[in-house]
């Protein structure tokens, strides 16, 4: 990884088909919640959702969530299969100029905070120790080189339970840890710093993919350590302080089963961006 650089300027106009198939088992769920919907953020010029629950079509009730999030709720799942078809035609555009306002300075304090799978109070000492004279933007381009260096992208070497302690130690994981670990260290170092679900086309093999978002220079300004995929093209789906606030699927009661899970992200206008590891990015 190379030095990253801000870019505030607007990036090439950019339309993305993005969407997602999944279905598993359900036995006595009594209420399902998804995070898979694009969020409103975007311009979202089309978009289709379909959900069946114990094989016949269901109405899901839309939750607003944080910062664009859109959740869907479906009540009295039961038994069978719980199947979900969304697609959605996105146009991509990147905000400039500096962010302000009462929710800003807010999210700068939450954000900084431990969480659940970013234990930035564990992770101190060894971030003041790793990071010692770096600030503002020169520790956000030190912490991200570190985390794609130190850690191994392999699939299947992490848990749903780990968090970032559990990903250093192990030095590999998926998108997730790699997002968790950069969002871990710089809050222990006093930086705002959160989670967010994308859609990425270009990312191999195609998934649900995750990224830090790190207060920077008057703006939020995405991460991606795994440098897997352009963050010019991403869409984002949901913003949280990490995995918990993000994860696709959270049941109530019964148990639940994965059957199958599909995801697509083309971009239908404009070029596939190069991804530039010396800027970093604003998310819509």
């Amino acid at each position: 990884m190379t030095d990253l650089a801000i870019v505030d300027a607007a990036s090439t106009p950019l339309q993305a088909r993005v969407g997602t198939k999944f279905a598993y088992g359900t036995r006595g769920v009594r209420e399902a919640l998804l995070s898979f919907a694009v969020s409103n953020a975007h311009d979202i010029l089309e978009e289709e959702i379909l959900i069946h629950a114990g094989g016949k079509q269901v109405e899901a009730r839309e939750l607003a969530g944080n910062h664009g999030t859109r959740l869907h709720l479906v009540e009295g799942v039961g038994d069978g299969w719980l199947e979900v078809t969304y697609s959605a035609l996105v146009d991509i555009t990147r905000p400039t100029g500096d962010q302000v306002g009462p929710e800003i300075d807010f999210d700068r304090w939450v954000f900084t905070r431990p969480s659940r799978y970013a234990e930035s109070d564990r992770l101190a000492p060894m971030a003041a120790q790793l990071f010692p004279d770096q600030t503002g933007f020169e520790r956000v381009k030190a912490v991200a080189l570190w985390v794609n260096t130190h850690m191994s992208y392999i699939s299947g070497a992490s848990r749903g339970t780990d968090g970032a302690v559990d990903s250093i130690l192990q030095a590999s994981g998926v998108c997730r840890d790699f997002a968790h670990v950069v969002v871990a260290l710089l809050r222990a170092l006093g930086t705002p710093a959160r989670l967010v679900s994308v859609y990425a086309p270009g990312l191999q093999p195609m998934d649900f993919h995750a990224v830090a978002e790190v207060w920077v220079e008057g703006a939020w300004h995405i991460v991606d350590a795994t440098s897997m995929a352009p963050r010019e093209a991403m869409v984002r789906i949901a913003t949280g302080r990490d995995a918990a606030d993000t994860a696709f699927l959270t049941t109530r009661g019964g148990l639940t089963t994965f059957n199958r899970q599909q995801v697509t992200a083309i971009l239908t206008e404009g070029q596939m961006p190069l991804e530039d590891s010396t800027a970093l990015v604003r998310l819509a």
